[in-house]
């Protein structure tokens, strides 16, 4: 038999090379060439022009990366070189050979023709997210291309007579009310009815007397279906929106429609309408269809997840709403925040409660027993709504997270001056703080103060970052991945813990380091390439990396739910295409090496 017909026969069983017609096989292993190389031997170094793209005949291959760290094994049929050749054509890791090893070796230039003759083989080896999801709706529309620009403004002094013409002369239903630059208001037609109109009140009168007060806005990175969850959940039909304390735009429900997010919206709407926390099960119920169809739809996972999230979010107001029915009004200004994947707004279809309550620094000791009443009304109702209660009892029932404003500052102030590994447990917790229901402003500035406190602190950075690299991608011998080895979930991959947590962990970091306000990991990532806080080639290979598993961790659990059991985080390999295994292999090494640039104290791979 001929070397290339001996390739070819190799390469038929390998992906995407399978995929070729005979014709083809024959031609494209013509392509390729044979090396060996001994145990130890050097296959490339870090920044090497790389020969081509290299697949494992025989024997096994260690990949390391800048620092030293093995980041994958390599065996039988694996590619690797592929990140480099996307990359300017210069290595991105170092290969050596683990034993006596034989490997195959396409041309750089043929591996980027063979890309262009055959899309299915440049689909497999390009490790980029679609730049467009499948389909355009609200779901996946930025606020930003739905609102009005250029918002028509008015000030708290001009007469409501004066107001309304400008409203009429420009065919508005609204005006942002505009005072030293800030929002503070807007004066809407249903403001003129009911509150001059039906009242008789004079025409002269300032527009301060009867505008809505500091309205609820949104900022132009949100999704269009925030802005409709907002609408139905507080019952409005105008949402400004607001860019570092800009008025930049306003989004009306006319705006509206031309999109649609009926079943999303229609739970949110529902949660709105509940009464009882049973009332409010009977949505959430309703969760696990949603998701499969927003994942069965294309949706991006920080859409899909953000969605499911808003609901929650709405529930947990609705529950607030009526504790307070029941309870009477606090005795002192409160905020409920939510952490964990919430606070990040990155729920999927397995989710429990963590969460806590800032108190005014007023409240005293006889106003307590109200907040408990208030904080077992809410949980025990989340509970109900499936989202059970914190293992780990990282909830606002629980007396140190239930606390005046004053208490959580030094509760930050000691986890930070002495960073023990409880005190690091409990920082990367509640870095992931979000206000969801109350007094805002109570969680105003704390935030800042935190993050520069943080920053200053390099032993608590190092501690933090230490403490962040517990979970590690899993990797291992076999074909590059390691499955969990005993246990219930025995041969399965932790897709939450070894997959989705590393980088929540390397987020979170970064916003440390770069003193970074965001909250969800994608948007911490992003800033952090925009911060300059790690390299835009390594960012951008890790917001691929993490888009990647957290998308094939959505589309496990829709597949469960549809099969008509619980979804879950694990995933079994062997439901898993070469196609699939590749990537995800990739996107582990690529994790391991961000991990191992942060253990190093180095921003990032460039």
């Amino acid at each position: 038999m001929s070397e290339i017909a001996e390739i070819a026969g190799f390469l038929s069983h390998v992906h995407p090379y399978d995929s070729l017609s005979p014709e083809e096989l024959n031609r494209v292993a013509g392509l390729f060439r044979r090396k060996t190389f001994a145990a130890g031997e050097r296959i490339y170094r870090y920044g090497d022009p790389l020969e081509g793209l290299y697949v494992v005949e025989g024997g096994a291959v260690r990949i390391t990366d800048t620092n030293g760290e093995t980041v994958s094994h390599l065996g039988s049929r694996n590619s690797f070189g592929e990140r480099g050749l996307s990359r300017g054509g210069l290595a991105a890791t170092s290969a050596e050979a683990g034993e006596d090893t034989c490997v195959l070796i396409l041309p750089a230039a043929e591996f980027r023709a063979l890309g262009i003759a055959h899309p299915s083989f440049q689909r497999f080896f390009d490790r980029t997210r679609p730049t467009e999801p499948r389909k355009t709706d609200l779901n996946t529309s930025s606020v930003s291309t739905l609102m009005a620009r250029n918002p028509v403004h008015c000030t708290p002094e001009d007469t409501v007579a004066t107001a309304s013409k400008r409203m009429r002369d420009r065919r508005i239903s609204c005006l942002g009310v505009i005072e030293n630059e800030k929002l503070v208001g807007i004066l809407t037609h249903s403001d003129l009815v009911d509150r001059v109109m039906a009242e008789g009140l004079p025409y002269s009168q300032p527009v301060a007397k009867v505008m809505t007060e500091n309205p609820i806005t949104l900022a132009s990175s949100a999704i269009g279906s925030d802005v409709l969850h907002v609408m139905l959940e507080r019952k409005i039909g105008h949402l400004p929106v607001v860019d570092n304390g800009r008025f930049v735009g306003i989004v009306t429900q006319t705006d509206l429609t031309r999109f649609q997010a009926i079943s999303s919206a229609a739970l949110v709407q529902d949660v709105a309408a509940a009464n009882t926390a049973e009332e409010l099960a009977e949505v959430t119920a309703r969760i696990p269809q949603l998701l499969v169809q927003l994942v069965a739809a294309g949706n991006r996972h920080e859409v899909v997840t953000r969605l499911i999230t808003n609901i929650a979010d709405a529930c947990t107001r609705r529950l607030l709403a009526l504790a307070t029915e029941k309870l009477g009004p606090a005795p002192v200004p409160w905020l409920w925040l939510a952490c964990g994947s919430q606070g990040r707004q990155e729920q999927t279809g397995v989710s429990d409660q963590d969460n806590c309550l800032f108190l005014h620094d007023d409240v005293t000791d006889a106003d307590m027993p109200y907040f408990q009443e208030l904080a077992k009304f809410v949980t025990d109702g989340l509970d109900v709504c499936g989202y059970i209660y914190c293992p780990g009892d990282m909830m606002a029932t629980n007396p140190r997270w239930c606390q005046p404003v004053r208490v959580w500052r030094e509760y930050f102030r000691g986890w930070i001056d002495k960073p023990d590994p409880m005190a690091q447990m409990l920082a990367s917790v509640m870095y992931d703080l979000r206000p969801i229901g109350g007094d805002e402003s109570l969680f105003e500035g704390l935030q800042k103060e935190t993050l520069e406190r943080s920053a200053a602190n390099s032993i608590f950075v190092a501690h933090m970052a230490s403490n962040a690299l517990k979970h590690t991608p899993p990797l291992g011998l076999l074909r590059g991945i390691a499955t969990i080895r005993s246990g219930e979930h025995k041969n399965h991959l932790d897709m939450k813990h070894n997959g989705v947590v590393p980088v929540v962990d390397l987020g979170r970091i970064y916003a440390l380091q770069g003193k970074l306000t965001e909250v969800n990991t994608r948007a911490r990532l992003e800033a952090a390439i925009d911060a300059h806080v790690v390299s835009e080639t390594g960012g951008a290979d890790l917001l691929a990396a993490y888009d990647l598993i957290a998308n094939e961790r959505l589309e496990h659990q829709a597949a469960q739910i549809k099969n008509g059991q619980a979804p879950d985080n694990f995933l079994s390999p062997s439901d898993l295409s070469d196609f699939q295994r590749s990537h995800l292999r990739d996107a582990f090494v690529v994790i391991r090496s961000m991990q191992s640039a942060l253990g190093h104290g180095r921003a990032a791979p460039g």
